[in-house]
């Protein structure tokens, strides 16, 4: 109680509202008014006496202290004009866009997986091994790009599952995607380089590009594949890509494209990042290997994610770096800190190492197969009158065109106001003129949440038409992409 009071009191004066030279009432009366007892007001005092705040004067009680001039207005001016600004990258940072969930919003956020279906009690089963028992250290700062069990499970599957050629020691595990971004952009970009960023594009790495200084040169991405050969475009320092299901359009990378882009980046000595996020869900045979499997001159650097296979909250994706990189990667992670808990990785490589992984790998392979088809169907049933909407051979979220002129964010509003979100594919775009549509996720609900969904968006479709936002002819949609 006392500490509430003295917070109190302490803010009131730095503010000025109670100004020097004001009179506290004793402690009796003070106490008597706040209904606390005395000893609590005379802690209070005593403690703001100590430090300064307040005066004892020799028989006239207990006064505001005379404090200099900027102590008080240094609070009162926090975030106005003449207080410290942000760095050029801190304001750079701040600038970039997020796309992100919304507490009890799930549908359709693009890229959010199942996760009632993940075996949590196995999971807490390998937690409490480790936690109770461990013989590990995992507790201190030691293996700073990651635990070796988790990194040497990691490299096993993807030689196994991905066709990436790698050892151990080139596995760098982080916490997640953006923290994996954010280190590639220290550590390969200065500013003002040239990065080929595909486009559409992931809006994660476009953030995290920019930030570092880069200039972003657009890699455009069409119905039919990448364009990769333009003499105009300038020489890149860096090119990302997702090859094996191009966010956003799920477009799989031919393989004359791949050896092309190897070449293109041999050509222009660039580093190429391949974005590997959620290459798992492939739905018509298997999972294309990885580009990082066909680089023999060391550019390509694979980076992948745990958010996708297992549950977003995880925080551990992981970085696969060429070997004369690995020993700069461990420095930087360590000076960055973007290195998830040790007990949470060691968990981890006992669910990969015991086959849980493999196991509700696939099972979810299947489910969202299911649960595709399932969407589909409900979207053309319900929503063909707004947009149109295809299978995909592989990934979590599909993309929808409009049949009428609509901006995805005005329907996305409107959405919001219906309790469902999505994400617009006109932010994807960094460049060229925009494309209209909305990325639409279906791997984490199940089907009587896509049955309420999509009820959802039909209501704010009506509700555009009704408002005349919305124009009720039926209009040439958009081109597809892929």
């Amino acid at each position: 109680m006392h500490r509430q009071l003295y917070e109190k009191l302490r803010a009131e004066i730095l503010a000025g509202h109670l100004k020097a030279d004001t009179r506290l009432p004793p402690t009796r009366m003070m106490a008597e008014d706040l209904g606390v007892s005395r000893n609590t007001v005379i802690t209070t005092y005593d403690a703001l006496l100590a430090e300064g705040y307040l005066e004892s004067r020799s028989g006239s009680g207990t006064w505001v202290a005379t404090l200099p001039a900027d102590a008080v207005t240094a609070r009162n001016s926090v975030g106005r004009a003449g207080a410290p600004s942000l760095s050029s990258r801190g304001m750079r940072m701040a600038a970039q866009p997020r796309d992100r969930t919304i507490p009890d919003r799930i549908a359709f956020h693009p890229g959010y997986p199942e996760i009632k279906a993940f075996p949590f009690s196995t999971w807490a089963r390998l937690l409490k091994r480790h936690a109770r028992y461990s013989h590990e250290d995992l507790y201190g700062y030691h293996w700073v790009t990651g635990h070796p069990r988790l990194k040497a499970a990691i490299a096993e599957y993807l030689r196994a599952s991905r066709g990436v050629e790698c050892a151990p020691e080139q596995v760098i595990v982080v916490n997640g995607t953006q923290a994996a971004l954010d280190i590639l952009a220290r550590m390969l970009v200065d500013e003002g380089d040239i990065c080929w960023m595909e486009e559409p594009g992931y809006i994660g790495a476009q953030n995290s590009l920019l930030s570092a200084g880069a200039k972003l040169v657009p890699l455009p991405v069409e119905r039919d594949g990448w364009s990769l050969e333009d003499e105009t475009r300038p020489s890149p320092r860096l090119i990302f890509v997702t090859p094996s299901c191009q966010w956003p359009l799920g477009c799989l990378m031919r393989m004359e494209d791949r050896l092309r882009l190897l070449q293109i980046g041999e050509r222009h000595d660039a580093w190429i990042v391949e974005d590997d996020y959620d290459s798992e869900y492939r739905f018509r045979g298997r999972p294309v290997p990885a580009m990082q499997g066909l680089d023999k001159s060391g550019r390509v650097i694979y980076m992948g994610t745990f958010a996708k296979t297992l549950f977003p909250s995880l925080r551990i994706g992981f970085i696969v770096v060429p070997p004369q990189l690995a020993d700069g990667f461990k420095r930087v992670v360590s000076n960055t800190g973007h290195y998830p808990s040790l007990l949470l990785q060691a968990a981890l490589a006992d669910f990969i190492s015991e086959g849980y992984f493999a196991t509700h790998l696939r099972r979810m392979r299947r489910l969202y197969a299911e649960r595709q088809k399932v969407f589909v169907a409900l979207c053309r049933r319900h929503l063909a009158d707004w947009l149109t909407i295809d299978e995909n051979d592989a990934g979590m979220q599909l993309v929808a065109r409009f049949t009428r002129a609509l901006e995805d964010e005005v329907l996305w509003r409107a959405a919001q106001g219906q309790g469902v979100n999505f994400s617009p594919l006109s932010r994807q775009f960094f460049h060229s003129p925009p494309q209209q549509g909305a990325i639409l996720g279906y791997a984490g609900i199940d089907p009587k949440t896509m049955r309420e969904g999509i009820n959802s968006l039909r209501s704010a479709f009506l509700a555009l038409e009704s408002s005349g936002a919305l124009p009720l002819d039926r209009a040439t949609a958009a081109p597809r992409g892929c």
